[in-house]
C-alpha cells in the first residue's frame, strides 16, 4: 500500500503537469504564467497534506494525553484507596500517637479527594463510637490509658469539624451518625450538616451546635442519659433545623439554650429533663412543638421562652 505521502507527490505532479500543459494551449498566456500557475496548483495540493498532517499528529498527542490522564487518574485512585486502608488499619493500633496520624491522614485524603469526605466522616464517626470511658466520667482514678485515648478522640472530634463546611456555603451538609458516641468538648459551631445521629450518645463537660445548619433530621433521642452521663453545657444558639429535631428524652444537667433558633420541621422534647432550665429567647417555631409535662412555651420578645406551666 502506497503511503500517503507517495499519492500526494503524485497528485502534485500531476496536477503540475495538468494545469501547465493546459494553460500552454491558450495563447495568451505566457510559459511563465503557466509554470507559475501550474506550481501553485501542485503546491496547494502539498499545503493541503501538511494540513492533514499537522491535524492527524495533533489528534494523536491528543489521544496520548488522554490516555496517560486516564492512567494517572487510575493510579492517584489506587494511591488513595491503598492510604486510606492502611490508615484505617492504623487507626487500631496500640500507641495513641500512630492513631492520631492515621486521624489526619484521613482527612488529609478526605481534603485532597472531596469524593472521599463523606466516607472519611463515616470512620471518624465509627471511631468516636467505639466504647470509651473516662476515670473523671465515673469520680474515679484516671488511667495513663484513658487520658491518651480521650486526646485521640479529641483530635477526632475536631477533624469532623474541620470536614464539614461552613454553615454559610449551598447546598446540603454531610451525614454524621454518632450513634451512642461518648463525646467531650463536642463544638460543631457553625457548621453544616446533614442528618445527625446522637441517638443514646454521652455528652460531657459541654457541647456547642451554635449557628449549625441542619439540613435533613437530627436526632438526640436519650442522649445523655444514664448514670454519669448528664450532657453539661448545651448551647444551640442561632442554629437551624430544617428538618425534625427530636431531643425525646434528652437529659440536660445545666441549663440549655436555643435562643434565636428556628425549627422548621416538627420538634419534641418530649420526655426530656432540664435540671436547670431551658431557654427558647427568639427561638421561632414553623411546626408543632412538643414539650414535656410541666412546661410551655411563652410567647417573649418576638420568640418564647419554656417556663414551668
Amino acid at each position: 500500500m502506497r503511503s500517503p505521502l507517495l499519492w500526494t507527490l503524485i497528485a502534485s505532479v500531476a496536477l503540475l503537469c495538468g494545469v501547465g500543459g493546459w494553460l500552454l494551449t491558450d495563447p495568451a498566456t505566457s510559459r511563465s504564467e503557466a509554470l507559475k500557475t501550474a506550481g501553485l496548483a501542485g503546491g496547494a495540493v502539498v499545503a493541503l497534506y501538511a494540513l492533514w498532517l499537522n491535524d492527524r499528529r495533533r489528534r494523536v498527542e491528543e489521544a496520548r494525553q488522554a490516555i496517560e490522564q486516564q492512567r494517572h487518574d487510575v493510579d492517584r485512585e489506587r494511591i488513595s484507596d491503598e492510604r486510606f486502608a492502611k490508615s484505617v488499619e492504623l487507626l487500631g493500633h496500640e500507641a495513641d500517637q500512630v492513631r492520631v496520624g492515621a486521624l489526619h491522614a484521613l482527612a488529609g485524603l478526605a481534603r485532597t479527594r472531596p469524593e472521599y469526605r463523606q466516607t472519611v466522616l463515616d470512620v471518624l464517626c465509627s471511631y468516636l463510637r467505639r466504647p470509651f470511658t473516662h476515670g473523671r466520667y465515673e469520680g474515679v482514678d484516671v488511667t495513663p490509658e484513658e487520658e491518651r485515648e480521650l486526646q485521640v478522640r479529641l483530635t477526632a472530634q475536631r477533624l469532623v469539624r474541620d470536614l464539614l463546611p461552613p454553615s454559610d456555603v449551598d447546598g446540603p451538609g454531610p451525614d454524621l451518625d454518632l450513634t451512642g458516641a461518648v463525646l467531650e468538648y463536642f463544638d460543631l459551631s457553625r457548621r453544616k450538616i446533614g442528618g445527625l445521629l446522637l441517638r443514646h450518645a454521652s455528652l460531657y463537660s459541654s457541647t456547642n451546635l451554635s449557628g449549625c445548619v441542619f439540613t435533613g433530621q437530627a436526632y438526640f433521642t436519650a442522649a445523655g442519659t444514664g448514670p454519669g452521663r448528664l450532657v453539661g453545657v448545651f448551647r444551640c444558639r442561632g442554629a437551624t433545623f430544617l428538618d425534625r429535631a427530636w431531643f425525646s428524652g434528652t437529659e440536660f444537667s445545666e441549663r440549655a439554650n436555643f435562643s434565636d433558633t428556628t425549627f422548621a420541621g416538627r420538634t419534641t422534647f418530649n420526655e426530656a429533663i432540664f435540671e436547670d432550665g431551658v431557654l427558647f429567647t427568639g427561638a421561632s417555631f414553623s411546626n408543632s412543638v412538643d414539650l414535656p409535662t410541666g412546661w410551655e412555651l411563652e410567647p417573649r420578645n418576638g420568640g418564647y421562652v419554656a417556663v414551668p406551666s
